[in-house]
């Protein structure tokens, strides 16, 4: 099931709109019902205006009705940001999936990802 999240996130990531970095990411996010909700990196001039692919399909689920705990998974085709861990953590993903730095599509819990992380 993680290959093939993780190959429609790579059909997402053709999508990116990254003009500065030409580093497309793109994400998947499926849901506890099963609905799927996809998300790629915008960047902006103003770099800190830009967001994340985890970002966007995790927004695009909020959209949608989804709260901390409705989202079951995610791929992304690349390692999350530390912004994003914080995210992933808190909307209690069990699985996220991406390539490591190796190459290899590995899937962490998002306490792996973000130990000793702090809840408000």
């Amino acid at each position: 099931m993680n290959d093939e999240l993780y190959r429609r996130a790579a059909d997402a990531a053709g999508r990116a709109y990254a003009p500065y970095s030409n580093f497309h990411v793109g994400a998947v996010v499926r849901a506890r019902d099963g609905r799927l909700f996809e998300g790629v990196n915008v960047e902006n001039a103003s770099y800190p205006l830009g967001i994340c692919a985890e970002r966007t399909a995790v927004s695009r689920a909020v959209t949608e009705g989804c709260a901390p705990g409705d989202l079951e998974e995610i791929a992304i085709t690349a390692p999350p940001c530390g912004g994003c861990r914080q995210w992933l953590y808190e909307f209690r993903f069990d699985r996220v999936t991406f390539k490591n730095a190796e190459g290899e599509l590995v899937t962490r819990t998002p306490a792996e990802l973000l130990p000793e992380t702090f809840e408000l």
